[in-house]
């Protein structure tokens, strides 16, 4: 089964692309939506992933920044 984390802030550029992009997953897909304003602890293994800024999708290892919520370093 794909993993994907779907990384975001939850601001409404974050929000709004989360409800756009996941609902075209496959059902195969497994998917694990973190909230970095929620879950600062996470943040680091955001950056491992190669998130630079926020809403960002990360499938296999490949991430895929949507649109520009907030950058990283502002997360911390």
């Amino acid at each position: 089964m794909t993993k994907a984390r779907f990384y975001h802030a939850g601001c409404p550029v974050c929000v709004s692309a989360e409800q756009a992009l996941l609902q075209h997953l496959s059902s195969d897909v497994e998917i694990d939506v973190i909230h970095l304003g929620e879950q600062p602890g996470r943040v680091a293994e955001a950056e491992l992933a190669g998130v630079k800024s926020v809403p960002a999708l990360v499938i296999d290892g490949n991430v895929l920044h949507i649109n520009f919520g907030a950058p990283i370093e502002a997360l911390k």
